[in-house]
């Protein structure tokens, strides 16, 4: 397409996507959930033609030269597709939010005053890698009676394409308009520019990828944007803590999958534990290949570790995301210092402590400046299909208008209403 036609095509998505929207906020409960259990059959039954799809960006990927966290993030095993037909499921089943009225107060007046939930309207997606992103977005967009249109990675376009044509199936199944979740089938990247300059009928924009990405994104949106940057999630393990469970849950939060945003990245210790500690996981990570970046402190606990890779860290690796088999490891004095560094070199996303210290976990909670703030649990918890969810649209570091991992309700807004018997104003 040339730049004229790609102007004219995204213009006509928006004038879909605008039509559509006001046909799914009216849709009853009953028929965008018919849509979702549709969804949720057909992504079951399609996994031969799935993974053939799926096997093509695979192929190019790694011709392409693709880092495996990169190449992992494409794959749409039958684990994943199951988990998104159960998220499917999951919205299905919960309760129907949009209309709910709440607050409604009787005012001296004689008018009573509450609020609706209604649909934002249009989103636009714009995600990199994870097909599965095509599901998850599409099944929250019908369930919160919006309109989508999403722009999938051009890694990952026959896997979205497959994907796309099973969502339109099942809202036609249901009678739901085709064009409440559209995809936009050019990798042209021109496509993107466009899509978040249409004010008119674009009324968020949901970046979902690489910081490259959400940095371009924000800064050239004509429309809100709903975004995270990065992922630098922190384990700190306190003092006094359960020394076996520390071990567990800082393995898990790290290396049971090194590619999401939520695994950790960064491990504080705190000094009364590190000398007990330190070795112990120093031990599982060498087992698994995990580089450790680390203070001069914690190395000359971690170099009695056989076959342990070792590195000194330096000031960036306090900050980074590795998305890889790193982790970067400082021993603090105690819960002041770890909750100072956090939100220093954090992203806001999620942090986690390790402590039997009921007063210390109230103190994180209470002074970490993050999305997710976990007491004894693996970052790797924060996501929304574990948050009970069903799904997520993606996980927002944002203060306003959604914060954490964003399902129906961070799709809604609120209205004013107002019910009266004649009243008027004196």
């Amino acid at each position: 397409m040339n730049a004229l036609n790609i102007a004219e095509y995204t213009q006509t998505l928006g004038l879909q996507a605008k039509a559509a929207s006001a046909l799914m906020a009216r849709a009853p409960a009953a028929i965008k959930n018919k849509a979702l259990l549709a969804l949720a059959r057909r992504l079951r039954d399609s996994g031969a033609a799935l993974a053939e799809a799926n096997a093509l960006d695979l192929e190019r990927a790694r011709a392409a030269g693709l880092a495996e966290p990169m190449v992992d993030r494409l794959k749409l095993t039958p684990k994943v597709l199951e988990t998104c037909a159960l998220g499917c499921e999951q919205l299905a089943a919960m309760a129907d939010i949009i209309g709910e009225v709440q607050g409604m107060v009787q005012q001296p007046s004689g008018i009573r005053v509450g609020r609706m939930r209604v649909p934002i309207g249009v989103f636009g997606m714009i995600y990199e890698s994870r097909p599965n992103v095509t599901i998850e977005a599409a099944s929250l967009s019908i369930k919160s009676g919006n309109a989508a249109i999403l722009r999938g990675g051009s890694e990952a376009i026959d896997s979205n394409r497959a994907l796309a044509a099973l969502v339109r199936e099942a809202l036609a199944e249901a009678g739901l308009p085709e064009h409440a979740v559209q995809l936009v089938e050019t990798t042209d990247r021109a496509a993107v520019g466009q899509l978040i300059a249409l004010p008119e009928y674009v009324d968020v924009i949901i970046p979902r990828g690489g910081k490259g990405l959400i940095e371009r994104i924000s800064a050239e949106a004509k429309v809100p944007v709903i975004k995270h940057l990065d992922g630098n999630c922190h384990t700190y393990v306190d003092e006094p803590c359960d020394i076996d469970m520390a071990v567990r849950v800082a393995d898990n939060a790290k290396t049971s999958k090194y590619s999401p945003c939520n695994a950790t990245e960064s491990l504080l210790v705190a000094r009364g534990v590190a000398a007990e500690f330190l070795p112990q996981i120093g031990a599982v990570y060498a087992a698994k290949g995990v580089q450790m970046r680390g203070c001069p402190e914690s190395l000359a606990l971690l170099r009695a570790v056989p076959g342990a890779d070792l590195a000194e860290a330096a000031e960036a690796d306090w900050g980074e995301e590795y998305l890889a088999p790193i982790i970067s490891i400082k021993v603090v004095a105690g819960i002041d210092e770890a909750i100072a560094h956090i939100n220093r070199y954090g992203s806001h996303h999620t942090d986690a402590i390790i402590t039997r210290d009921h007063m210390h976990a109230q103190q994180f909670l209470q002074g970490v400046d993050s999305a997710s703030c976990m007491v004894n649990a693996s970052t790797r918890f924060a996501d929304g299909f574990e948050y009970g969810l069903g799904a997520e649209i993606g996980i927002s570091t944002d203060k306003f208008h959604a914060r954490g991992p964003v399902g129906i309700e961070g799709l809604t807004s609120l209205k004013w209403v107002v019910l009266g018997e004649g009243d008027v104003r004196g």
